[in-house]
């Protein structure tokens, strides 16, 4: 059961952080000031739709999303979310690779070697099917998470006024309403894959719940420290660099791997969404499909990191509200038993 949880949540943490939220411009642009309620909205919020998801796809034994879609808002409205769904992994998984592309930049490398590097580690993934991503994620994400949580701590130690918040003053809280809505389509194509291999709802239970409390954590201790760098963020391409431009170069470097790293588990979570959804149609290898969707992708990465982020993530945000509404009602129009 806990080998199976913690499976199943580094899944959901590799969809999570990727380019927008590693490099902190997702959240700087939901949250930002006066935002630790809605931070704290979220982390509940994210964990419920992570269960229901998780223990439909598990009920359902499914293998890709449309009988999640169905079952959450109907077979009337199921055809006009697939779609929104392929458009949703495939613009996402776009910004993931030009983020590569903005990462290696960083390190006076071109964005285009930082883009082709990411298309080929993504697609030679896939010659292991599922397992090939799962290994990877249980290698990569703990160690992304610890080097990330220890640079925002070692920030917010330096910055005494990092931790002052006003709990009277939290306008900002219908943030968490469109940053988890946001993060709601990758969630259901990507958890609706593993549905027939998900053993038990205790693995449910602690992927669940320990990914809501990761995010929710990590997401505060980063909004407080982008609020004191704030006045810096409009010259940064990546505003986690705006916190580090005061360390050694090192440090830039260790974080530009950890952001590419970050990057690399969505690529490759947004693509497996892609496939798993064609695969029975097409009928051909994962890593053929995969590669068939990469190379469609790639002359889409010219847009640029920042601006294919400002404006997709809000307008996803939006559109998106009412399968989070459905997935958070789901237990009560449907009589869920959330404790069976």
């Amino acid at each position: 059961m806990w080998s199976g949880g913690f499976k199943w949540l580094f899944l959901i943490l590799g969809t999570m952080i990727g380019a927008g939220y590693a490099s902190g411009r997702e959240l700087w642009q939901f949250f930002g000031h006066e935002s630790v309620l809605a931070i704290a909205l979220f982390t509940v919020m994210f964990s419920i739709c992570c269960y229901v998801i998780m223990k439909i796809s598990f009920e359902t034994n499914s293998s890709h999303y449309i009988p999640i879609l169905e079952r959450l808002v109907g077979k009337r409205l199921t055809g006009i979310y697939d779609v929104l769904i392929i458009l949703y992994l495939f613009t996402t998984t776009i910004v993931m690779f030009a983020g590569g592309g903005a990462t290696m930049e960083v390190v006076h490398l071109p964005y285009w070697l930082g883009i082709g590097i990411l298309a080929a580690l993504v697609i030679v993934l896939f010659f292991w099917d599922i397992n090939g991503m799962l290994s990877m994620n249980a290698l990569i994400l703990p160690l992304l998470i610890l080097l990330l949580l220890a640079v925002l701590i070692l920030f917010i130690n330096s910055n005494e006024n990092a931790m002052l918040f006003d709990l009277a003053k939290q306008s900002n809280w219908p943030a968490a309403f469109t940053f988890t809505a946001l993060n709601i389509l990758p969630l259901v194509a990507v958890l609706s894959a593993v549905g027939h291999q998900i053993k038990s709802k205790g693995e449910i239970w602690i992927a669940s719940i320990g990914s809501g409390i990761i995010l929710g954590g990590v997401s505060f201790l980063y909004n407080q420290s982008l609020i004191q760098v704030a006045h810096d963020l409009l010259v940064y391409e990546i505003p986690l660099f705006a916190i580090l431009k005061n360390y050694p170069y090192y440090m830039i470097l260790i974080m530009s791997v950890l952001l590419w790293s970050a990057i690399y588990t969505t690529a490759v979570s947004g693509v497996f969404g892609l496939t798993a959804r064609f695969r029975d149609i097409l009928g051909l290898p994962l890593w053929v499909i995969a590669f068939l969707v990469v190379a469609i992708m790639l002359p889409f990465t010219t847009f640029g990191f920042s601006t294919l982020v400002g404006f997709l993530y809000p307008l996803y945000g939006v559109l998106n509200l009412y399968i989070l509404a459905s997935i958070l009602i789901f237990p009560v129009l449907k009589r869920y038993d959330l404790l069976s």
